[in-house]
Parts: structure tokens; C-alpha cells; sequence
């Protein structure tokens, strides 16, 4: 069922993500710290005001601006130190007309001030006094209470992916647990008689296990957690038995090789076996116009996504990132408005052909010249994993296009 009428990549991608449901992972509570790179299930709002009180952002002295205006170099104004305010601690009096109290960064403003002097505009005439040497405006040097949070604001919303930054707002919140969803568990199953296991010594004809590997750390990397299934023979039932398992314990399959029109590639058959008996709609795409990768095959099993992917590696991490990366982050709820592919821009560095009505993702190697980025293809079959190891990036040549002119600007998918 090789089907002639090749889809383009987005098309069939479509075909996939409308047959599945969305963000339908079970929901986890979490402490933040083991939070990282997962999505949240619900919206984040702030249970109190951060900071919960106004404070310096430099060492000086806490003072009311007015008390200052009008004050140079060369006719400073003087002000009486009264306090020194200390980390941690309440002020416990209140500023008057003329007065300031010596303040570190990140102290508490005292009430009567609403601005600090920095140490540098200040000159020290007595233990109890100081010369000012410019003018300040009120809040200068100083983060309001609630500045930035306020009380009842939505921080985070559904559909984001957690980072760094983000479990670091949670927990100056106190906020130490969250619900999220479960990170998608991907099952990888590798086939082929002439594959082997890594660790294995090599016989003529034998190829060892490259893409179960690659397939693993890209789906690490992209929020999911990847379950290699074992290298399975070129066998209808054995394939078959090892599919419907993964379907059991996992909420996606891939399948690496058995995806083209060979006699012994049978996977889109099996898909759509196995789905007369766990529910369709079995196969909904087998080929893509896509170099490389065009033995790509799309189906739905139960909800879950099974695709097929290329043996090729260089072919496996171009399917993954068109395919595998955008189903899983629909399984896992992830905010497709949010989501982001790092780009850079370069310029060709010599002349690329394409077929009409393919799509082509050429690999590059990225090289400064003259101040500017130039994308080097990197050439090479798509069998061959080197040419992985030596990229840092896709450029795609849209299927509109019969190629790309040295010189020309592109946009590189980097990495």
C-alpha cells in the first residue's frame, strides 16, 4: 500500500495530530526541583505579591527623593543620617523631611522614603551626615512591593514548558509543588536482520544499532521518555508481537526501517492489522515528498501515534524533527504558540539543486568568514551518520524552489 501520491511533510504531519488528542497524558504533582522540561496542566497564579516589600537595588542610603532635587557637584545638598538598615531585618522607624538611613542592596525600605541614593552621588561629611551630589527621582534604585508579581496574576499558563527560570519564580513564590503532565513515554523498536546490537562484533553484512540510540537522546531532549524496545527480525509476527506491546506500556511507537516498498518492509501492513483490533484508523500516510525521509509512515492505533521512520539515520533525525518532536508535544499538552525552533541566519556557501514538488532538508556545517555566517553543506548519503556528526544544522529547501544560489541568504534550523 506504498501510496504513489506523495503528501508534503506538513500535510501529512496534519493527518496525524488531528487523529490524536491533546494533552490527554495523566496529570503528576511534582516538587519544582524535579520539574524541569515539563509541561504545566493547569495555570500558575501568584499567591502573593514578589517582592513582598519594597526594596534597595543598590547600597546607599534610603531618603525621600524631594529632599534631594536640585542638588549638583558643585552646590550638594546635606542630609542627616539617622538609621542603618540591615538584611532581613523591618525597619522599625519612619524617615523625616531631611533625614536618610544607610541601606544595603536588597533592604527594606523604611517608611518615609521612596527612593536611595547610591554611595557614588553621596559624600561622607560626618558619622551622622552627608553631602548629596545629584538629584534622584522618586523609586529610583528601588523595586516596588510587588513589581514584579503581583498577588492573583497568572505567572504561568497551560501548555508551557518548564525552564530554569521559571521553577526559580515558583519557589521565590513559595511555591514548592506543581501539577504537570506526565513527560510521554516512547517506545523504540528497531528492525532489520542485519542489525545488531552495538556491543556486538560485527559480521560481513551486519550493521550495528545507530538510530535506537540517536532516537533515545532526541526524545530525552524534547521532553519524553524513551523505552528501546530491542532489535526485532524482519519477521510479520515478531514485529507484530513487539508492536502491540509497545502499544500496552507507551504512549507512542516508533518503528526504525521496514518502511519502504521491499518485500519484507511490512509495517504499514501491521499498523493497519493491529488496528482492526485496538481501533483505527490504522495507516493514514506511507511516503512523504521529503528528502531524506520519504518512506515516512504516519498511523493512529487507539489514540496512539505509531510512526514509521527511515533507516537511514541522517534520515531518522530529519523524520524526528518533522514528525516524532511536534506529536509528542501534542501528547504532552505543550502550547503550540510557544513553541519555538532556534534559527540562525547564514549565507549559502556554494550552489544546492532540488527536485520540484520535494522538499529537501539539506545538512550543514555552519563557518564564520569575513563577519559572516556561512552555511556549508555537508554531502553525503543519508545512510551515512557522519554526516550528522559534522552538521550543525538543516537548511530546507521548500518544494516550491529548484534549489539555492551561493550567496543567498537562508535560514538554518540549527541543532
Amino acid at each position: 500500500m506504498f501510496d504513489k501520491n506523495y503528501l508534503l511533510p506538513i500535510e501529512a504531519l496534519e493527518r496525524v495530530l488531528a487523529a490524536i488528542s491533546e494533552g490527554n497524558l495523566p496529570i503528576e504533582r511534582l516538587k519544582i526541583e524535579e520539574c524541569y522540561g515539563y509541561i504545566i496542566a493547569s495555570d500558575v497564579i501568584s499567591p502573593e505579591d514578589l517582592p513582598a516589600f519594597s526594596r534597595s537595588t543598590v547600597d546607599g542610603y534610603a531618603l525621600n527623593s524631594r529632599d534631594t532635587f536640585g542638588a549638583k557637584e558643585n552646590s550638594p545638598v546635606y542630609i542627616a543620617v539617622k538609621h542603618e538598615i540591615f538584611m532581613g531585618s523591618v525597619p522599625d522607624f519612619k524617615l523625616g523631611t531631611g533625614e536618610s538611613a544607610k541601606i544595603p542592596t536588597g533592604g527594606m525600605l523604611p517608611e518615609g522614603a521612596d527612593a536611595v541614593l547610591m554611595l557614588e552621588h553621596a559624600q561622607t561629611v560626618s558619622d551622622d551626615m552627608i553631602e548629596v551630589m545629584r538629584s534622584i527621582a522618586p523609586n529610583e534604585n528601588v523595586i516596588q512591593k510587588g513589581e514584579d508579581i503581583k498577588k492573583g496574576k497568572t505567572i504561568l499558563t497551560k501548555g508551557h514548558r518548564l525552564r530554569a527560570q521559571d521553577i526559580g519564580a515558583l519557589a521565590g513564590l513559595g511555591i514548592t509543588e506543581i501539577d504537570v503532565f506526565r513527560k510521554p513515554i516512547v517506545s523504540i523498536i528497531s528492525t532489520g536482520d542485519e542489525i545488531v546490537p552495538a556491543s556486538r562484533p560485527l559480521k560481513l553484512g551486519q550493521v550495528r544499532d545507530i538510530n535506537s540510540f540517536t532516537l533515545s537522546g532526541l526524545i530525552s531532549e524534547h521532553g519524553g521518555i524513551p523505552a528501546k524496545k530491542g532489535i526485532f527480525k524482519d519477521d510479520y509476527d515478531v514485529i507484530k508481537d513487539a508492536m502491540e506491546g509497545a502499544l500496552q506500556d507507551s504512549d507512542m511507537v516508533l518503528i526504525s526501517g521496514g518502511t519502504s516498498a521491499g518485500t519484507k518492509d511490512m509495517t504499514a501492513q501491521i499498523i493497519d492489522d493491529i488496528a482492526q483490533i485496538y481501533g483505527g484508523p490504522g495507516v493514514l500516510f506511507h511516503g512523504v515528498s521529503l528528502k531524506p525521509g520519504k518512506p515516512m509512515i504516519g498511523g493512529v492505533v487507539n489514540n496512539k501515534p505509531i510512526l514509521g521512520l527511515p533507516g537511514h539515520p541522517a534520515a531518522t533525525v530529519v523524520c524526528f524533527d518533522l514528525f516524532v518532536k511536534p506529536v509528542m508535544e501534542r501528547l504532552g499538552g505543550l502550547n503550540s504558540r510557544k513553541n519555538f525552533t532556534k534559527t540562525i541566519k547564514a549565507k549559502m556557501a556554494k550552489n544546492m539543486a532540488s527536485a520540484a514538488g520535494r522538499e529537501d532538508h539539506i545538512r550543514v556545517y555552519l563557518e564564520e568568514k569575513n563577519g559572516e555566517l556561512s552555511a556549508i553543506p555537508v554531502l553525503g548519503k543519508s545512510g551515512l551518520i557522519t554526516t550528522l556528526v559534522r552538521a550543525d544544522g538543516i537548511v530546507v529547501i521548500p518544494q516550491n524552489k529548484l534549489g539555492l544560489d551561493a550567496g543567498e541568504e537562508v535560514t538554518v534550523k540549527v541543532f
